[in-house]
Order: structure tokens, then sequence, then C-alpha cells
């Protein structure tokens, strides 16, 4: 798939919400379907190894990984679970064979809070170690060549080693609210989506959870991690953690003590799949209750 592709699913999805021929819209989301997984297993394939390079890089600063063949239209996506994941400035290249020296690289990048990656990668630019780039604090985009590639990750990590320390260390969750396990219900989370659309600028409400103790936890798809925990008034939910199941965070909740208690802090969400509505906890961190 290519942006070419991309541009035909947006093509497809208006037909299909425009059509008035039922054949014709089931043929377009079976098309839209498979264009899906398409896409997912591109994204999981260019994300495996990604990951794979980012075990390798030790300690530094900023991860940069790249690699030939991978899709351009999903690396911004890894780059950013990456970043999620490691909690550092995060830049996927994906690399061609053609042109002099080894070919070229377009990355696009990911920061965190604290930052500015933009301004760093216009730095690179500027010395020549990158064809083309720029961005803004959270976001950036690149062209590199394949000679200059380790000496402009190099460069990038030295330039911006300082910054990632000090953001890390001021790093805090902020909370919205905060309810025993037997608040955690659908009609709390129909009240907070109501103050919504939530998007860029206007995150949802991060809630957290607690006490609770974890009672099952498995890792489930790709890398998920899914638990059942139980607070002391006697309520239990469903948690998920998504893409965290090899992070610290989860293998932590995975072979901790079950038996300390926690809390738990995300996003409350409706879970529609059992017999009857509940609301369960899409989770970004969790802590000991002490």
């Amino acid at each position: 798939m290519n942006a070419g592709g991309r541009v035909g699913e947006a093509t497809l999805g208006v037909r299909l919400l425009t059509t008035q021929d039922a054949e014709e819209a089931r043929e377009i989301a079976a098309q839209l379907s498979r264009l899906n997984e398409e896409r997912r297993a591109i994204e999981m394939a260019v994300q495996e190894a990604a990951e794979a390079q980012v075990e390798r890089q030790g300690n530094r600063s900023v991860v940069v990984v790249s690699g030939k063949g991978w899709h351009p239209g999903v690396i911004g996506i890894v780059a950013g679970r990456i970043k999620e994941k490691t909690g550092k400035p995060t830049l996927v290249i994906a690399m061609d064979d053609d042109g002099p020296n080894g070919g070229y690289g377009k990355g696009s990048g990911r920061s965190i809070s604290g930052v500015d990656l933009g301004a760093a990668i216009i730095g690179a630019r500027e010395l020549g170690y990158l064809v083309a780039g720029g961005g803004h604090a959270m976001a950036a985009g690149l062209t590199v060549a394949q000679d200059r590639l380790d000496d402009f990750a190099q460069w990038l990590d030295d330039r911006l080693a300082g910054d990632v320390g000090r953001a890390q260390g001021a790093q805090s969750l902020l909370l919205d609210l905060a309810v025993a396990p037997r608040g955690l219900q659908p009609e709390l989370v129909e009240l907070l989506e109501s103050a919504g659309p939530y998007g860029m600028g206007w995150p949802g409400p991060r809630v957290a959870v607690g006490p609770v103790r974890v009672v099952k936890a498995d890792v489930v798809g790709a890398d998920h991690l899914r638990m059942i925990v139980r607070g002391e008034d006697g309520a239990s939910f469903k948690a998920m953690a998504f893409r965290a199941a090899q992070t610290e965070m989860g293998q932590t909740l995975i072979h901790g003590d079950h038996g300390r208690k926690l809390w738990l802090a995300g996003r409350a969400r409706i879970d529609d799949w059992g017999p009857r509505r509940a609301a369960e906890l899409h989770v970004d961190d969790a802590a000991w209750a002490g």
C-alpha cells in the first residue's frame, strides 16, 4: 500500500457512506476491511523490526532506527508507538537503495514534552547532517543520506541528551478524577464523554482508579496487556494496556505481586462485549498504593 492506496481508502469510505446500492456497499466494505488488514500487517512488520533495533541501542537518549523496505506511510505511527513505549524521542527512517552513497532515507519523528525535536532536526540540516528536515517541538520529518545516518544519530543524541534527561525527570501524569473501583460505571463514562469531543489540545479525561489488586493478567493480540482487577469494595473491572506487555509496567503487572495494592490511571471506556454494558479502563500508568 502506498500513499495513493490511503487516498483510495478514503474514496472508498465516501462511496460506502453515499451509495444507495446494498451490494455495492457490501463490496466496498469488504475491500476496506481487506485494505485495513494489509495496513495493520505492514505496521506490525515495521514495528517489530524497529523494536528489535531499539533493544540494541542501550542507553541512547534518542531512539533512531532505520530499515530498507519499510513503508514510509507507517513510520510516523511506529515512531509514536515506540516513543510511548520508551519515553524517548524517536525517529523511524525508511531507507531505499537508490542514489549514491547507499541511498537515502525518509524519516518521521515523535518527541516527548520538553524536548524540541523539530529545532534539533533543523539544526542538523543546517550543519549538513541531513538533506532536508524540519518540524515542530513534538514531531518532525527528514531526509538523510545512508552514509550520514550514523553521524546524524550520534549528533542528535549529543544535542538532546540533556533535554531528554530533564524532561524525564520532570514527567508527571496529570489526573482529572480519582474514583474507587465501584465508581467506574458506564454512567460515569457517559458523563465524561458528554464533555467532548476530545482531541489535540483537549485530551480526554484521565481517571485514577484504586486501590485494586490484579486478579488476572495476560497478553493478548499484538503486545497488549489485559487484566481483571478487584478493589477492596468488592468491585472488579477489566483493564487494558495497549502495546505495553513488554514494557517495564507491563512486565511488573504480569509477574509482580498480585496481592499488592496499586492504582491504575487511564481513560475510562465502555465495554460492550459482555452480556451487559460495563466500564473498563485503558491504562496509561500504574503505581503501587504504598
